[in-house]
Parts: structure tokens; sequence; C-alpha cells
């Protein structure tokens, strides 16, 4: 059997209201071998939406009808599909409301194609990927039939499921990686340049400011003590 026929072609959605830029990228992630279905305004994006089946969503920020912002909160509600906005603003206003909003990473407008795919794929892989926890969780809390237990928080590192008090806790792809990573390394302090390369596959400097709000909404689904920061160096997952 061909790895064409045993591996599903992505469908990704993209709203963009910039008819060109729509487009153009469009074609090139045809290219790229994605699926693609396309809306210019966020309601037409959220009618898309819900009609099902896209393993990732590109949304502009500024958008006619209902933004990006709004748009990725509409599909925070009911999805933990990963999302990566764009951004053509250069002061960060939008990205941390993205962010905010539950949205897994960024580019900023004008933005390479090259660019724009590596991003998806990082998000498509994190979607489909865990890593497996280091030495350091198996001395500390891991259990026989490979959960990781740390209190009240239990880590199902099979079925890549979180409970906290025993209430099963929805996490996106993300934000999953991200809890992973620190319990791969209780008590030891990861930097954010760290997390950056081994979350989100920068292999350049990123913006830190996307492992911070992730971390703040980890913090609101887990408990606000689970994650210490430690100012000046990043932060130190709670044994």
């Amino acid at each position: 059997m061909s790895s064409a026929a045993s591996t599903p072609t992505p469908r990704v959605l993209l709203v963009e209201d910039d008819d060109l830029m729509r487009r153009s990228f469009t074609v090139a992630l045809e290219r790229y071998g994605y699926a693609m279905r396309s809306a210019a305004d966020g309601l037409e994006g959220l009618e898309l939406f819900r009609e099902g089946g896209f393993d990732l969503l590109v949304l502009d920020v500024m958008l006619p009808g209902l933004d990006g912002i709004g748009l990725c909160r509409k599909v925070r509600e009911t999805s933990l599909v990963p999302v990566l906005m764009m951004s053509a603003r250069g002061d960060g206003l939008d990205v941390v409301a993205g962010l905010e909003a539950g949205a897994d990473d960024y580019v900023v407008k004008p933005v390479d194609t090259y660019v724009l795919v590596a991003r998806i794929r990082s998000l498509l892989r994190r979607a489909t990927y865990a890593p497996v926890p280091g030495p350091e969780a198996g001395t500390r809390g891991a259990e026989p039939d490979g959960r990781l237990v740390f209190g009240d928080l239990t880590i199902d590192t099979g079925g890549l499921e979180v409970f906290v008090a025993g209430s099963p806790v929805a996490l996106t792809p993300t934000e999953l990686k991200l809890l992973l990573e620190f319990a791969a390394h209780p008590g030891i302090v990861l930097e954010r340049h760290t997390l950056l390369r081994n979350v989100w596959d920068y292999g350049w400097d990123g913006d830190s400011r996307v492992v911070d709000l992730c971390v703040q909404r980890l913090r609101g689904k887990l408990g606000r003590d689970r994650i210490e920061t430690v100012r000046g160096f990043g932060y130190k997952f709670r044994r």
C-alpha cells in the first residue's frame, strides 16, 4: 500500500479577507499537499469550520464580520484543532490577543510561504505526536501502566489524556505537549528558548510570549501553583 493511501491528506481551513493573498496561499499550500478550503470573512469561516473535518485552521486577525480573535474563541468553545494566527501588526497586541484566545502559534505578515508551511507542519506534528517522558518522570510519579501522577494531576501518556482530581481536562495539542515536556523534567527549570525548541519546533529564536501565554492557559486548566515562574530563567514544574 502506498503512503499516499495510508496517510490522509491534511485538511486546512484558511480565513483571509485579502483576495490575492488568499488565492496565493491556497495555491501554494495545495502544492505542498494540503487539501484547502478558504473563506473571505470570519462568519463564512465559522460556517465552514462547523462543517467539520479540518486538521488545522489558519486565521487572519483582521477579518470583516467576525475578526480572527473572535473566530478563534468560537472555535475553542467546541474544538481543540490547532490554530495558527496571521497578524499584520508589529506592536504585538494582536499576537497576545490571539494567543489568549487559544491560538497555538502565529506568523507576522508579510510571510513567506516556506515559513507558513514550516509552522503548519510543526502544528500538525504536535497534534499527532507526544514526547516520551524522560528519566526524571520515570523516577517521580510513574505508574506501571504508563500514567504519570503528580498529586491530583494524572497524565495518561498512552491515551494522551489528562485528569485533575479524577476529572478529564481538555488540552490543545500544544498545551498537552508543553505539559508532557514539563512532566518529563519535574523540578528542573526549563528556559523559554528550550521550550520553544522542544515544543514549538523553533530552530531559531522565537517569541517567548508564545510560551508565556500557553503556560498561562495551562495554569488556568491545571491550577495556578502547578507551574512555577523562575524569574530571569523560565519555568519549573512542581513535583
